[in-house]
């Protein structure tokens, strides 16, 4: 559990972005930003799936940002089927940065759960593209990078993806398509749906083990 909680505004391009900012017991080595589900079917910050991921980073001494998209509860705008999201999460790195200076240069944590995993990954190609500094580690659960793709995507080989055998909303076969060709391992969890229900503690797990690599 994260020592406080606090709420949080960003600007976005279509005005203001809420955001909770779960905070750990010490002082913070890095960072994480942990992206929600799709926002047209009930997709939030508080998301199960999203707060274990944000959890685990809080676990490994890093501050876990958990916002949320266009036209979610306080955040502004409607939904823009991940580019609008995309170019609100880079505004929102920046001016994160901008506020807490001492985190500038520190390792962080890109995440991303089902629609939110669209808007990780295509936010890591475009902090790449503007030469900003990449995450050490970027994180996807329930994979639907391709169903809100607008520009090319090249996944970093030791991107994390996580998925359950029997996800009901993003079928494994469709994830294996889009994998096959980009040779990026997949951590495929037996008996798993889509929201990881009872599997949550194993998902936490893997991101925990995947961050005791990667952090210094």
């Amino acid at each position: 559990m994260p020592a406080r909680t606090e709420i949080v505004e960003f600007n976005g391009l279509a005005g203001r972005i809420d955001c909770a900012v779960d905070w750990p017991d010490d002082a913070p080595r890095g960072w994480a930003l942990c992206l929600h589900p799709h926002p047209l079917h009930e997709g939030t910050r508080d998301n199960k799936v999203v707060t274990t991921i944000a959890r685990a980073c809080v676990q490994q001494g890093l501050v876990a940002l958990r916002p949320d998209f266009r036209g979610v509860r306080g955040s502004a705008g409607v939904f823009d089927k991940a580019r609008g999201e995309t170019e609100d999460m880079r505004e929102l790195v920046a001016q994160w940065l901008e506020r807490q200076p001492e985190l500038a240069g520190t390792p962080w944590v890109l995440a991303g759960f089902s629609f939110g995993t669209a808007v990780a990954a295509q936010l890591d190609a475009t902090l790449a593209d503007a030469g900003m500094d990449r995450p050490a580690a970027l994180v996807l659960a329930g994979t639907a990078v391709w169903r809100f793709q607008f520009r090319d995507v090249a996944l970093p080989d030791d991107t994390l993806i996580v998925h359950g055998e029997h996800d009901e909303v993003v079928p494994l076969g469709e994830l294996f398509d889009w994998t096959r060709e980009r040779s990026v391992p997949v951590v495929v969890i037996p008996g798993a749906t889509h929201f990881f229900h009872g599997k949550l503690l194993l998902l936490r797990q893997l991101v925990l083990t995947r961050l005791s690599r990667v952090l210094p």
